[in-house]
């Protein structure tokens, strides 16, 4: 059995939301990066320990979070050892606006599991105005009013990012043979 886990950043909850269903649809552990951009040493072990590595965070100014960067920073540790190489990567954000930049933010986490030697899972699934109404291929992007709270979310961003979970955890049990 392959095991997958989810990390991500949440300013606002927004990206939490979206992790809990990425995560569902995985049947994967949630591992929330803190405010001040730390996880615990039993986190990294986790990490470590995983098959497939589904990455999150918001777009602020197009581009992740500072928190989430400085995780990702910290990874120079598995970087140098070749920890991760050939774990399956994925990744997803949300924003405020339907654009949002958030391409950028989703490239950011595909450099990352580049660099790592991980191999990227990209979306699937066609826009149908519901599923991917964004219309990426590269990961999950969602997008919520600027003030309205996480159970805004359009279902069908939720539902995307459930179905793009079990995408990546399938691939991995794949890869893993």
């Amino acid at each position: 059995m392959t095991k997958t886990v989810v990390i991500y950043h949440s300013g606002y909850g927004h990206t939490q939301r979206v992790a809990q269903f990425v995560a569902e649809g995985a049947k994967a552990q949630l591992i929330a990066i803190d405010a001040d951009g730390n996880i615990t040493d039993a986190d990294w072990e986790t990490l470590d320990a995983a098959d497939a590595i589904i990455f999150g965070s918001p777009t602020y100014m197009g581009m992740a979070s500072w928190q989430f960067k400085k995780f990702a920073d910290a990874t120079s540790k598995r970087w140098f050892t070749s920890a991760w190489k050939d774990k399956v990567a994925g990744g997803f954000t949300i924003s405020a606006s339907p654009s949002g930049d958030k391409l950028s933010t989703v490239q950011y986490f595909m450099t990352l599991s580049m660099q790592q030697g991980m191999v990227w899972v990209g979306q699937p699934a066609m826009n149908d105005g519901t599923i991917n109404r964004l219309g990426s291929n590269s990961g999950v992007m969602s997008q919520v009013g600027p003030t309205s709270p996480a159970a805004d979310i359009p279902q069908g961003d939720l539902d995307t990012a459930k179905a793009y979970g079990e995408r990546v955890a399938h691939v991995a049990a794949k890869l893993r043979g």
